[in-house]
């Protein structure tokens, strides 16, 4: 019976394709016939049939949490866009959240199997977000005003919650979290490959995907050709070369933690190509947050990261030679002459970080220090978004924002959110020598780093690294959730997986 029903099935998905197939190719003959041919009609087709034949596996969890994953990775936010007549520019990551989302919450509430899970990171988050509503109810002029614009933000926040959410519900089994943590690692080095490519040619692969995949919409890029030092500032998929910074930064303990569990040297080579494509973004931000990647290590694996050191050198020379003039540039942007506090005083207001703080935080947080002016009420571009309203000076500082528009209360209950997950990751990464120790180790520098980084850049700004910092912190929770036994239990297949084992790891898990 379940062999006649398998085969069954089968039979209906092969028919189904075939003529779904019959039926693209026959809307892309009609449409070459009538000499308007629409490049987007094969690709679209394909998909139908795709879907069609491997529906249960394409919208298995996995499947969407690595579709999600790779779209945000890989297809420049507000770069690219999908042919549409709406308000707003149809962006292939917006569709691929919301229908995630949507899809998940009608299983919640259909299927009883499906269950909302607790992170543990509750407390902060739900203050964070008591916070925005009663700071939007304390401003309520200041809410109508902007109108639309704060609606948006809004909805870009939950969605990072319910995606975080997503994760963390759907994430029980340690191969799955282990997967992902693969994909983001395997992802980052993609990107610092193409990073290492766009700084010695000053070619950015992200902006040809259009010739790929033609039902994309090129709208041009937002990170303009900036020199540091007399070389390029690399952006690669992100919005600007310091989001591309902050992104790699946060992906390459990831990368450590599958070289150290696996013994494979792809995933060294991996961390190799992030670290080189941080550089070549000649960002100092980057540069803070590996930093602060590092004294993490140091801290929770001060003996393990003590092995490492005489392998600075040799790094050193392979940043030299893949991306020249890097290491010189970040240098004198932290030391200029005269002083980086000096040349931050020639800066004026919205252009300089040091310039901006004073004004910002006089004029608009001291006024409303407890829940500032109103969650997502600042617009730096009042006329590019058709409002009619002073603009906001640029802050390159998203603390400062957060008091600004949050208040302190705000501003500790985000900081709050950081401090129990680096805490509670931490702690358990102390106690824990297993290859789940080594995760909470990777998330809690990951995590770590990315509120040092928003001392200097308006991380809320730039999408991908906004996800990304959601999505690691959803893994840290999930490995929370697990127990170290079952990490024990499934590492002989992931040492199989690895093919980069060492004879010692593979001898330790090797049966009898």
């Amino acid at each position: 019976m379940a062999v006649a029903a398998v085969a069954g099935r089968t039979r209906r998905e092969c028919l189904l394709g075939a003529a779904l197939a019959c039926t693209a190719l026959a809307a892309t003959a009609a449409s070459v016939a009538s000499g308007h041919y629409m490049r987007g009609v094969p690709v679209v087709g394909a998909l139908v049939v795709l879907l069609a034949v491997f529906h249960a596996r394409l919208l298995s969890w996995r499947s969407l949490i690595s579709m999600t994953i790779l779209v945000i990775l890989f297809i420049p936010i507000r770069r690219y866009s999908l042919p549409a007549s709406l308000p707003f520019n149809l962006e292939p990551y917006r569709i691929v959240v919301a229908l995630v989302i949507v899809g998940w919450l009608m299983t919640v509430l259909i299927n009883r199997g499906t269950r909302l899970r607790a992170s543990g990171f509750e407390r902060p988050l739900f203050a964070y977000m008591g916070v925005i509503l009663l700071s939007l109810l304390a401003n309520r002029s200041r809410v109508e005003a902007v109108g639309s614009f704060t609606v948006k933000a809004i909805t870009f926040f939950l969605s990072y919650v319910l995606v975080f959410y997503f994760v963390v519900s759907v994430m029980r089994r340690v191969r799955d979290i282990d997967f992902f943590v693969r994909l983001l690692a395997a992802g980052g080095g993609v990107l610092g490959a193409s990073a290492i490519f766009e700084s010695a040619t000053h070619i950015n692969v992200f902006n040809h995907l259009s010739t790929v995949i033609p039902i994309l919409h090129y709208g041009g890029s937002l990170a303009p050709e900036t020199l540091r030092g007399g070389g390029l500032r690399v952006s690669a998929s992100a919005q600007h070369p310091i989001a591309l910074g902050a992104a790699l930064a946060v992906l390459i303990p990831l990368a450590v933690y599958l070289a150290r569990s696996t013994g494979a040297s792809r995933w060294w080579l991996c961390g190799l190509l992030m670290l080189i494509g941080l550089f070549a973004t000649r960002s100092r931000t980057g540069v803070t947050m590996l930093i602060a990647v590092a004294i993490v290590y140091i801290v929770l694996r001060p003996r393990e990261t003590r092995r490492f050191w005489p392998a600075l050198v040799p790094l050193v020379l392979a940043i030299h030679f893949a991306a020249p003039g890097a290491i010189g540039s970040i240098k004198q942007s932290f030391f200029p002459t005269g002083g980086l506090l000096a040349q931050e005083k020639k800066n004026s207001v919205g252009s300089g970080r040091y310039a901006t703080f004073g004004p910002v935080f006089h004029r608009e947080v001291t006024p409303n220090p407890v829940l500032g002016e109103g969650y997502a009420t600042r617009v730096i571009d009042p006329q590019g978004s058709g409002l009619n309203v002073p603009a906001a000076p640029i802050t390159d500082d998203q603390w400062l924002g957060v008091l600004a528009e949050t208040g302190f209360a705000g501003a500790i209950a985000f900081l709050w959110l950081f401090v129990r997950a680096a805490r509670r990751m931490g702690k358990a990464a102390r106690r824990d020598r297993s290859d789940r120790g080594w995760l909470l180790v990777a998330t809690t520098a990951s995590v770590v780093a990315c509120p040092v980084g928003m001392l200097t850049y308006d991380s809320f700004a730039f999408v991908q690294v906004t996800f990304l910092m959601w999505l690691i912190l959803a893994i840290g929770a999930c490995a929370l959730l697990t127990k170290p036994e079952e990490w024990k239990q499934s590492a002989p297949v992931r040492l199989r997986r690895g093919h980069g084992a060492t004879m010692r790891q593979r001898l330790a898990y090797a049966p009898g």
